[in-house]
């Protein structure tokens, strides 16, 4: 049994916005009060959380001085409704022992295809025309050169693209079965700086250099901070498009408006961002200056689907429930 003398918990869920708490089935003898805030600023994560026994989080960061006994004494468990858990200080919840948990490939066929939106929308430049209709500029004549890519050639096909996949985890091995089905042909990246390469992948800097389409679903780690940056731009194809639905700090932000606007590379679908939410204050991305670049940018809502939710759902009641009858979360992270 988990470790916790009270047999009525607490459940504080911090973003009831982003992803509603389902009814929880907890097992005999526990009960519960749910606690429930739409979204929760950093300011108000101590004062909401402090008589928690469970602590429901998506985004919002749980850092080690609200970890404290002193300032969360019942707290048990973490359960966070998405696969990252960069939000938590795992550190600070393993050494007191608090329970954390994910909830994996929930968004798996979402995410893939939001890397295929994002891939259609930045190769055919679909915000920026959209842009210039709507300003306009159609009736001084025809806009289709806006798709051509720095190479000065009309935008390529599924059937001409090699679409570069780094990251090879549940989202990745769904992209590669769907890009093979719009005809792309696929390669897979091995680590970057990486003496020796397995079977079946592509040396990461060959991938930059023979990829037209760079697809990124990989975590955000110490080593892949900036994975992406000028010696990475500037070795790709001019007609290149990078997508990005991992996490914001994998693209250096700085070195891809430099390249965009140097015409180094084509365009850049991105659903992440640095710093988020992001707005004209906190990102080079969404600035009024880059307004002529092809860029698309999507509010982090790559997960957002009905099945994702329903999956949220059942992984979170599990990892509670889980938690409760062994001790361990259903997909335990701590």
């Amino acid at each position: 049994m988990a470790q916790n003398a009270n047999t009525h918990l607490i459940v504080v869920a911090l973003e009831a916005s982003i992803v509603p708490v389902p009814p929880l089935d907890l097992p005999a003898p526990y009960t519960y009060e749910l606690r429930e805030y739409g979204r929760t600023r950093p300011e108000e994560v101590a004062e909401r959380i402090k008589d928690a026994d469970v602590v429901i989080v998506t985004i919002v960061q749980l850092r080690a001085d609200v970890l404290r006994p002193e300032r969360t004494p019942r707290l048990k468990m973490v359960a966070v409704v998405a696969s990252g858990t960069d939000c938590v200080d795992l550190e600070a919840c393993r050494a007191r022992g608090i329970a954390v948990g994910n909830t994996p490939h929930c968004n798996t066929v979402s995410v893939a295809e939001h890397v295929v939106a994002l891939y259609f929308a930045a190769r055919r430049s679909v915000a920026l025309l959209h842009t210039m209709v709507q300003a306009g500029e159609w009736r001084k004549g025809m806009l289709h050169n806006t798709l051509n890519g720095p190479d000065g050639r009309a935008p390529r096909t599924c059937r001409e693209e090699t679409l570069g996949i780094v990251g090879y985890g549940a989202v990745g091995k769904v992209l590669e079965s769907t890009a093979k089905g719009l005809g792309m042909k696929v390669l897979i990246s091995g680590r970057k700086g990486a003496s020796t390469v397995p079977e079946g992948r592509t040396a990461f800097d060959a991938l930059i250099r023979e990829s037209s389409v760079i697809a990124l679903c990989l975590p955000r780690l110490p080593d892949t901070r900036n994975l992406i940056s000028d010696a990475e731009l500037d070795a790709m194809k001019p007609y290149a498009v990078i997508v990005n639905v991992s996490r914001g700090g994998i693209v250096d932000e700085k070195a891809l408006v430099a390249a965009l606007k140097a015409r180094k590379i084509a365009g850049y679908g991105t659903d992440v961002y640095e710093q988020e939410p992001a707005n004209p204050d906190n990102s080079i991305l969404v600035r009024p200056d880059v307004a002529g670049l092809n860029i698309v940018a999507t509010p982090h809502v790559a997960w957002c689907a009905s099945d994702t939710i329903a999956n949220y759902n059942r992984a979170l009641k599990e990892n509670i429930a889980g938690w409760l009858t062994t001790g361990q979360p259903k997909y335990p992270v701590v």
